[in-house]
């Protein structure tokens, strides 16, 4: 499983980083440390939080965002998984983003809940990258 510092967290949050080190430390999200000392969150706790932010249910309110290139780097909350198509949510800071493609695609990325990716969309159109 992918696990996330602070600051990365907090960066898919949407969120400054003393922000997720005072959640941190109020227990809102548990943390391990590495080897070096560094507080990292672990990817299914991380995407948890964000669905619950995204909800509304947050102490503090999160900026709102523009996307550079209709980019929206963040976590994967959810994947479903059928024979042959699958749908993959992601949640980048307040955006909750859903994306339609083949099972495949999401074995082959990697993706499951917790793992950081970039949906990007064109039109009406969401691609997943891997990031």
């Amino acid at each position: 499983m992918q696990s996330y510092t602070i600051g990365q967290a907090a960066r898919l949050l949407g969120v400054s980083p003393d922000t997720a080190r005072r959640w941190a430390d109020a227990g809102r999200v548990p943390t391990r440390r590495d080897e070096g000392g560094r507080r990292l969150i672990d990817g299914r706790d991380l995407a948890a939080l964000a669905v619950e932010l995204a909800k509304g249910e947050g102490d503090e309110e999160a900026p709102s965002h523009t996307s550079a290139r209709n980019a929206f780097p963040g976590i994967v909350t959810a994947v479903k998984l059928g024979d042959v198509a699958a749908q993959v949510e992601i949640q980048a800071g307040p955006h909750r983003l859903v994306s339609l493609l083949t099972r495949e695609a999401v074995e082959e990325l990697g993706l499951e809940v917790g793992v950081e990716a970039t949906a990007r969309v064109k039109s009406t159109n969401v691609h997943i990258d891997r990031t």
